[in-house]
């Protein structure tokens, strides 16, 4: 299948205790410079380009960033408004009217780029929560939130837009509305009763990860709702948001969720592996290519396992025998 990279990978790499980052010559480097580096170290590996809007990608560079691109295409642009502290207390969700209108008026802003240059776009509503017991008033808010992705969504819908959501458990928001799959869920099957068909998941790995969530279980699910919709590819330790090259960690579960992605076809319309990464220490350039190699591993592992058999094992619960095929495929 096609890739596509977030191009925050090439960043100063910024953490709270470090607001410079590890990487402080990099922190005032452009959009175009990164493009510029990662095209030049990636070429074909990288198909496309993921960026937030309005921070790396906006109408006065959008013209010099595609011609950074040279060639490659920007497969989505994702919704900015973590980065803004105006939006600190929650956009769709803030309490103000007029924070609410501002966070709803740059979402279509992003969604117009997005309709204008045949991207997709990505909604994770990181700041949309709280971070105390008594903070908030659960119901209102959960109430404009949904209501502000419906907006978003709708919007998109009459720009020929598809939307991705993405949930998260913490960070920024230490408790995040939208934090796992099923609230997830929750969000899209309330706003389909409404008549919003143009919602589908983006699925993090190391987001489903952090909830213990099971990366194929929940692919083939979404698989089977139609709700597949994008791939976050990373790895982590499980506690806090890594982003890690892919394979680094989590290996086995990668492995049956590359089988679950050729069982549902997924790449077939078009979908995309992107990698969000985040080389806190480590070489962009040589993190990305890592991970995109160490997934093409991966995924050919997973076809070197017997489908039909590995099938009949799970339809027996035989565990066993599911881990004689794929030890098999690894060599063993």
């Amino acid at each position: 299948m096609k890739t596509s990279l977030g191009i925050w990978a090439f960043g100063g790499m910024a953490t709270r205790f470090n607001p410079g980052g590890y990487k402080p010559e990099l922190a005032k480097a452009s959009t175009v410079e990164k493009v510029r580096t990662a095209v030049g170290g990636l070429g074909d590996l990288i198909d496309d380009y993921e960026f937030h809007y309005p921070q790396e990608l906006n109408r006065e560079n959008l013209e010099e960033v595609q011609q950074a691109l040279d060639g490659h295409g920007i497969y989505c642009v994702a919704s900015g408004l973590h980065l803004d502290p105006r939006f600190a207390k929650g956009g769709f969700s803030s309490p103000d009217d007029k924070t609410r209108a501002e966070a709803l008026r740059l979402t279509f802003e992003a969604i117009d780029l997005a309709g204008d240059i045949g991207a997709h776009m990505i909604i994770w509503p990181g700041i949309e929560g709280y971070n105390y017991p008594f903070q908030t008033p659960y119901t209102e808010s959960w109430a404009r939130f949904i209501d502000g992705v419906g907006e978003a969504a709708n919007h998109a819908k009459a720009k020929g837009v598809t939307v991705f959501l993405e949930h998260k458990n913490s960070e920024p928001a230490m408790k995040i509305f939208m934090r796992n799959i099923g609230m997830t869920l929750h969000v899209i099957h309330k706003l389909r009763a409404q008549g919003v068909d143009n919602l589908s998941v983006n699925m993090d790995w190391q987001h489903l990860i952090m909830n213990g969530e099971n990366l194929a279980e929940y692919a083939a699910l979404l698989a089977a709702d139609g709700l597949l919709g994008h791939q976050h590819a990373n790895s982590g330790w499980g506690t806090f948001d890594d982003d890690n090259m892919v394979g680094a960690t989590a290996f086995m579960e990668t492995v049956e969720l590359a089988i679950e992605l050729h069982r549902a076809n997924y790449g077939a319309h078009g979908e995309r592996l992107g990698f969000d990464l985040y080389p806190y220490t480590e070489d962009a350039v040589g993190a990305v290519k890592r991970s995109v190699l160490q997934w093409n591993f991966i995924e050919g592992v997973a076809k070197k396992i017997d489908g039909d058999e590995l099938r009949k094992a799970q339809q027996n619960k035989d565990a066993v025998r599911a881990y004689e095929l794929v030890y098999a495929a690894l060599g063993a």
